[in-house]
């Protein structure tokens, strides 16, 4: 509630409302939704797993960068020897065809540069697109005007076509993984600052801010104070959901070769060398688009999760587990308590009936 409006009822009724109770709600909420707590373990697992790479690979006793020709039968072409891809007591998920690389460093270091790429650029996205559609909703009309035109050119944009051409004329010098967390950040914001600008809109309407208004704050003191607030909760939600869009479109940037550059180990750079190997050796292949598998889908998963926690209003749109079927019961209670109801109510009526009959006969005779 708006400070100035409190102040305002500082003489009337006094409201008591318990700190952190919306933090609260939101995780009774969440932890309602056992589909979305076990997209945030895996979630959380990925990132631990990222974080702590360096030691992970320190216990097998590799690096990402390292080669091993003695592991690689030329004579093949260059499929691990052994059998499963190399897989051994020294390499957990075997080595990469003809460079004997290990795979299980290289997978869990690509964790941390697709989880990292995908992350910036959502901050990224997030701070801009906020900027920006406060900024159009609170200006003056050609203010509005001009940035609501600009954010529409912005989203009209092809981000793939943008990225490529941005990516292709940059330095290699600079930071490859920095540098397309940034394309990706700085092309595709437009849609946050759409939902941004039509919330705060709404916002804008409400008592707690005209109170505010009223009281002789400033514009920008009442954004801060009073509507950025209320715009945590959408925007939290679509950023939830932008991190695997992210991950898929820099896995595709790799893929399509301007994204991270070799030696940089990322998932979509792997998918890009085992597309020749998907039949000599498969797991090159199969370990780095599960990994992408598992991560979009948990990181969906949750997102949803958010976003109906957020809004309990709002039904889920992944019906996952035994979500419909606890509908399913619920709504028959409901349904029947309403006949039991209905029943209840028709006895009634002919109770009422009868007596209404029986003393007009005694009022007759």
């Amino acid at each position: 509630m708006s400070e100035a409006l409190v102040a305002s009822q500082a003489a009337g009724t006094d409201v008591t409302v318990p700190a952190g109770s919306g933090a609260r709600q939101f995780w009774r909420r969440l932890r309602a939704q056992r589909a979305a707590l076990v997209a945030a373990a895996v979630v959380a697992l990925l990132v631990l797993v990222a974080l702590a790479a360096p030691l992970l690979t320190a216990i097998e006793g590799q690096d990402p960068f390292t080669y091993h020709p003695s592991l690689i039968d030329s004579a093949r072409g260059g499929v691990p020897t052994g059998s499963f891809g190399g897989i051994t007591g020294d390499h957990w998920l075997g080595v990469e065809p003809q460079t004997g690389r290990d795979l299980f460093a290289r997978l869990v270091y690509g964790a941390r540069v697709s989880l990292g790429v995908a992350l910036g650029a959502t901050v990224v996205q997030v701070l801009i697109g906020v900027v920006v559609g406060v900024a159009a909703a609170l200006g003056s009309r050609w203010i509005d005007q001009l940035l609501s035109r600009f954010t529409e050119i912005i989203i009209a944009m092809p981000l793939m076509i943008m990225s490529l051409a941005l990516l292709a004329i940059v330095p290699s010098s600079f930071p490859r993984p920095l540098l397309v967390a940034l394309v990706i950040g700085l092309i595709a914001w437009g849609t946050v600052a759409k939902i941004v600008r039509a919330q705060t809109l709404t916002l804008k309407q409400l008592d707690y801010v005209s109170a505010a208004r009223l009281s002789g704050w400033g514009t920008w003191r009442i954004a801060r104070r009073e509507l950025l607030p209320g715009l945590a909760a959408p925007v939290i939600t679509y950023a939830a959901l932008l991190v695997p869009t992210n991950i898929t479109v820099e896995a595709a940037l790799s893929f399509l070769g301007v994204g991270v550059k070799p030696p940089t180990p990322s998932w979509g750079q792997m998918l890009t060398a085992a597309d020749v190997w998907y039949q000599a050796a498969p797991q090159y292949l199969l370990l780095p688009a599960g990994a992408l598998f598992v991560t979009v889908l948990s990181l969906t998963i949750l997102g949803d999760g958010i976003r109906t926690a957020l809004d309990p209003r709002a039904a889920s749109r992944l019906r996952i587990g035994t979500g419909r079927k606890r509908e399913a019961k619920a709504d028959a209670g409901t349904k029947g308590t309403s006949g039991k109801d209905a029943g209840t109510k028709g006895d009634a009526g002919t109770k009422g009936a009868t007596t209404k009959s029986t003393g007009s006969k005694e009022a007759t005779s």
